[in-house]
């Protein structure tokens, strides 16, 4: 058999498409297009080579997943099972966590918004840190701390210096300054970690070092305003798994290290965060052509609303119909929203023979694309969840009307 997309749970068999155990006929007798299925054995393959690799490189390595790449309960229990922390953005990802199991000590939450019922989830649960973007964001969460008797553990995110990023807080002598003021005067917090995301899908290893240098600079300068930072996190921004196969990522996780070992103050503990990663290359788009023109565009029963461009994946398509033909002549896809921003791909390479009715898969489709959904009105497509030869629906929209977290 013949793998598809580099995905190993994804292969021709007798000119047909084998979903893990399952042919994507068998499943379409069942399920109509659109549909979105997911790969829980490709989920816990990509968990099982992240862990393998950074375990391998770091002995103080911990790994949180990002709930923003996939919040379905069904993923996130996959995550949990697997033992992998949770970095969360807000109170509806912290409440599913915490109804999934995730122990609060596994639990890392924070953003550019931290309401007061957020603040306050976090300090009720004791949870491991709260990530804080604004230094003004200290005084709220002290006066919280104070209110439970407790002392918070806190994560600074730092400004990437990236050009045109407002995320995080700039060491500045201004903000330092700032900083040393507030600790003094919180005794009901206490600065543990420091955070630096640099970007999102970084296929180049130069970016992954840019942001642990940044981490390690801002790191050194809070050392030298008397702050002492036990742990640094790397954040996410890792690619699809099968756009960075294990080797890379053990090239990629040797170079951090060989960093941030030589700095010339040593960290507790190192965190990631990957989401894309674990969860990008095991979710498919199964679309059925609607339309062919004569230049060569296709117009699929899907669009932008349920795979969005701002998603960022590494989206591939193939006739599934048609999965041993050559994909070698350029063709343009089109979705379904009224509107000629709708494109999916221009001058892709895709069969000669173009019909309506072909299904078309589209792979790399698992971050991102259901949370930055904009709910067009169309119906929400069923999903799935495969493993082995089992397919089990987890979202039926004639039931469950939406896939939002509240």
């Amino acid at each position: 058999m013949k793998k598809i997309s580099g995905n190993p749970y994804l292969n021709k068999k007798e000119g047909e498409l084998l979903i893990d155990g399952i042919l994507l006929n068998e499943i379409l007798k069942t399920y109509a297009t659109p549909l979105i299925i997911f790969l829980e054995n490709r989920v816990r393959n990509n968990i099982n080579t992240f862990n393998k690799v950074f375990k391998s490189v770091f002995n103080n390595f911990q790994c949180f997943y990002s709930f923003k790449a996939n919040f379905l309960p069904e993923i996130c229990n996959i995550i949990q099972s697997e033992g992998l922390g949770a970095e969360l953005i807000g109170l509806p990802e912290l409440k599913l966590a915490l109804k999934l199991q995730f122990p609060p000590d596994k639990i890392i939450v924070g953003g550019p918004y931290l309401p007061q019922e957020l603040i306050e989830k976090c300090v009720q649960e004791k949870i491991k840190e709260i990530v804080v973007y604004n230094i003004n964001d200290l005084i709220k969460i002290n006066a919280m701390a104070e209110r439970y008797q407790m002392v918070q553990d806190i994560c600074l995110r730092v400004n990437t210096q990236k050009y045109g990023t407002k995320l995080g807080i700039y060491l500045n002598q201004i903000n330092v300054n700032k900083l040393k003021v507030i600790i003094n005067e919180c005794e009901n917090l206490r600065i543990t970690t420091l955070l630096s995301h640099y970007s999102t899908q970084m296929n180049n290893f130069d970016l992954f070092i840019k942001n642990a240098e940044n981490v390690m600079d801002s790191t050194k300068i809070l050392f030298d305003a008397g702050i002492n930072i036990e742990n640094i996190n790397l954040g996410g921004g890792f690619p699809e798994a099968v756009i960075m196969p294990e080797n890379q990522l053990k090239e990629l996780a040797s170079k951090i290290h060989f960093l941030v070992s030589n700095f010339e103050i040593s960290f507790k503990n190192i965190y990631f965060e990957p989401g894309r990663y674990l969860v990008g290359d095991a979710g498919l788009l199964i679309a059925k052509i609607i339309k062919v023109t004569d230049d060569r565009w296709i117009f699929l029963n899907i669009g932008n609303h349920i795979c969005p461009k701002f998603s960022k994946s590494s989206m591939r398509f193939y006739n599934a119909t048609r999965i041993e033909e050559p994909h070698k002549f350029k063709t343009s896809i089109a979705g379904i929203i009224p509107t000629d921003q709708d494109v999916l791909a221009k001058d892709y390479f895709f069969t000669h023979d173009l019909k309506e009715g072909d299904m078309v898969v589209i792979t790399n489709a698992g971050a991102y694309n259901l949370t930055f959904s904009n709910r067009f009105p169309y119906i929400l497509p069923n999903i799935i969840l495969v493993t082995d030869t089992n397919a089990k629906n987890i979202f039926n929209p004639s039931v469950n009307h939406d896939f939002s977290i509240n």
